[in-house]
C-alpha cells in the first residue's frame, strides 16, 4: 500500500500530505478544484505518470525486488519524483530511469482509467479459474507445479531436436565445411611460434652479406694481437684482460659465421613462403595458436555430426516420454477446469448483475499447449467482443473480474486507482459499483474520484479537494464533516436538510 503521499508546487497545488489507509479511499470535491490533478501527482511518484511538480513522494510497503536495477528493499521503500529542469526520478534515494520505476511499480499498481487487457489475458483468467479449483480440489496445485516443470523440460528437449534436425539437414553441407576448415589448416601444418623463428631468419638473410664483410674486416684485429700483448708486457701491466677479450671476440665473430653457415642451404623464397603462408592464418583466425585451437573445435563438430542419429534418438525418446506427460497432466486439468468453468461464468454474472451489466459469455476451448496448459478462456460481454464495448462497460467488468480474483487472493493484492469510475451512472449503478470496490478493498488499496453520494459515502477514508482563492488544498473528513460534503454532492452548494439527512442514511447504512 502507499502509506503516505507527499506534493509540493504542482499548479493550483502548493504543498499536500496525506496519510493514508489500506482501503478504500475516496477524493471528492467541486469541480475544477484539483482532484484528477491530484491523482495525477500521485500516479507521477511512482513513474505511471509524468507532472511538473517539484516534488511528489510516495512511502510504500511494497516488497520490491529491485536486485535488476541495483535497489534495495527496506521496510518502508520512498518513491520519488523531482522537477528541476527535468524529471528525475529516485527508489530510497537512489537514481532510477522512468522505465525502471515503471516496471517496479507496475507489479504493485493498476490505473483504470484506460483501457488495459491484462485483466483479460488468458493467463490471468485461468488463474482465477485455478484458484476456485483449488479451493475444492487442492490437488491442482502441485498438478500444476508438476505440469509446469514438465512443459517447460519438454519445450527445452523440443527446442534441441530442432535443431539437431535442422543440423541433420546439412548434415553433409556441415560435415564437407569442417573436413575443409580442418584440411586447410593441417596443409600448412602451423607450429606455435614458428612465424617468430621464421621472422628471425628472414631478418638474418637479408643481412648475411654485408655482416660477413664487416666479420672479414673485424677479423684483421687478430693480427695485432701479438705486439699489444708485447706492449702490455713492456709496460708491465697484466694482459689477461686483453686475452679474456680477445677470445670472447673470437667466440661472438665465430658464432655469427657459423650461424651463417648455417643458413647455406636455406632457401629464402620457401622462407618468404612460409612466413605468408603462416601470415594468411593470423589474418583469419588471430594467431597461430588460435587457428590450432579453432582446428580442435572443427573436429569435435565433425565427431558431433559422425554421431548425431545416436544423439537424436536419445532426445527423441526423451522427447516422446515429456510430450506424453505434458498431454495426460494437460488434460487433467483441462478436465477440472471444464468442471468449474460455469460456475466461474455465474458468479462473474451475480457481479455484473450487480454492476447492472449485461451478462457475459464464457467459453473454454482447446488450444496450444502453453505454460497454463492447453485451455483457452475467451469473454464476451452479451455476444459484444471486449475491444467493441464502452469504456464505462469496460471497466465494470474489469472490476468484476477482480472482485472474482479476490475471493481466493490470500495476499494484498496492491493498489488500484480508479478516475471517476461512477461517470455518469445512476444512483443504483453507482451503488452496485461502491459494494463491489468495497468488497475489492479487503484486498486493494482503493483510490477513487467520485461525484455520486453513494460510492463516496462506502469510502473507508474520504478526502475534500477544495479551493481557496486559487491554492487546492485537501481535507481529511470526519463523519460530521463526510455528511456535509456528501449532503453538498446530492443537493448542490445549497445545502438542503433533507440532503444531510440523505447523507446520513447513507453513511450510517455503509456502516
Amino acid at each position: 500500500m502507499i502509506e503516505r503521499f507527499y506534493l509540493k508546487d504542482y499548479l493550483s497545488f502548493k504543498e499536500v500530505e496525506l496519510n493514508l489507509a489500506p482501503s478504500l479511499i475516496v477524493f471528492t470535491g467541486p469541480s475544477g478544484s484539483g482532484k484528477s490533478i491530484l491523482m495525477n501527482s500521485i500516479l507521477s511518484s511512482i513513474g505511471a505518470s509524468g507532472c511538473e511538480a517539484a516534488l511528489c513522494e510516495s512511502q510504500v510497503t511494497w516488497e520490491i525486488d529491485g536486485d535488476e536495477f541495483g535497489i534495495e528493499n527496506d521496510d518502508i521503500n520512498v518513491f520519488k519524483h523531482i522537477k528541476k529542469g527535468k524529471s528525475r526520478y529516485f527508489i530510497n534515494n537512489q537514481s532510477i530511469s522512468k522505465k525502471a520505476i515503471t516496471k517496479l511499480s507496475s507489479d504493485y499498481l493498476r490505473h483504470l482509467s484506460l483501457k488495459d487487457f491484462s485483466d483479460f489475458k488468458n493467463e490471468n483468467l485461468i488463474s482465477i479459474l485455478d484458484n476456485r479449483i483449488a479451493s475444492k480440489i487442492p490437488e491442482i496445485t502441485e498438478m500444476k507445479s508438476e505440469y509446469i516443470e514438465t512443459f517447460l523440460q519438454h519445450k527445452k528437449i523440443r527446442t534441441e531436436l530442432t535443431k539437431l534436425e535442422d543440423e541433420e539437414k546439412q548434415i553433409v553441407e556441415l560435415k564437407e565445411y569442417a573436413s575443409f576448415e580442418i584440411q586447410k589448416i593441417e596443409d600448412i601444418n602451423p607450429l606455435i611460434s614458428e612465424d617468430e623463428e621464421l621472422t628471425e631468419i628472414k631478418k638474418a638473410l637479408s643481412k648475411k652479406e654485408k655482416v660477413q664483410e664487416k666479420i672479414l674486416e673485424a677479423e684483421g684485429v687478430f693480427s695485432f694481437e701479438h705486439q699489444v700483448s708485447q706492449a702490455l708486457e713492456y709496460l708491465d701491466v697484466e694482459s689477461s684482460f686483453f686475452d679474456d677479450a680477445m677470445n670472447e671476440l673470437r667466440v661472438v665473430l665465430d658464432s655469427a659465421q657459423e650461424k651463417f653457415n648455417a643458413l647455406e642451404e636455406v632457401d629464402i623464397e620457401e622462407v618468404l613462403n612460409r612466413i605468408e603462408a603462416l601470415g594468411s592464418l593470423k589474418r583469419r583466425y588471430g594467431s597461430i595458436e588460435e587457428a590450432l585451437d579453432y582446428k580442435e573445435q572443427k573436429k569435435l563438430e565433425l565427431a558431433k555430426y559422425e554421431n548425431i542419429e545416436v544423439a537424436k534418438g536419445d532426445l527423441v525418446k526423451k522427447e516422446e516420454k515429456l510430450k506424453s506427460k505434458v498431454k495426460k497432466l494437460a488434460s487433467q486439468m483441462s478436465e477440472l477446469r471444464a468442471g468449474e468453468i460455469e460456475q466461474f461464468a455465474n458468479d462473474l454474472n451475480k457481479y455484473l448483475k450487480d454492476l447492472y451489466l449485461r451478462d457475459a459469455k464464457v467459453s473454454l476451448s482447446d488450444s496450444e499447449y502453453s505454460e497454463h496448459g492447453k485451455d483457452e478462456i475467451a469473454l464476451q460481454l452479451n455476444s459484444t467482443e471486449l475491444q467493441k464495448v464502452s469504456t464505462g462497460e469496460f471497466n465494470r467488468l474489469r472490476l468484476a473480474i477482480l472482485a472474482l480474483k479476490s475471493e481466493f487472493m490470500n495476499k494484498n493484492g496492491g493498489v488500484l486507482m480508479l478516475d471517476e469510475i461512477d461517470a455518469n451512472l445512476s444512483g443504483e449503478e453507482s451503488m452496485s459499483v461502491a459494494k463491489v470496490l468495497r468488497q475489492l478493498s479487503k484486498h486493494f488499496q482503493i483510490f477513487v474520484i467520485s461525484h455520486q453520494p453513494q460510492l463516496t459515502s462506502m469510502g473507508d477514508q474520504h478526502f475534500l479537494i477544495y479551493k481557496e482563492g486559487d491554492i487546492s488544498l485537501t481535507k481529511e473528513l470526519n463523519f460530521e464533516a463526510r455528511v456535509e460534503e456528501i449532503a453538498r454532492i446530492i443537493s448542490g452548494d445549497s445545502v438542503s436538510q433533507e440532503a444531510k439527512e440523505c447523507a446520513k442514511v447513507l453513511l450510517e447504512a455503509s456502516k
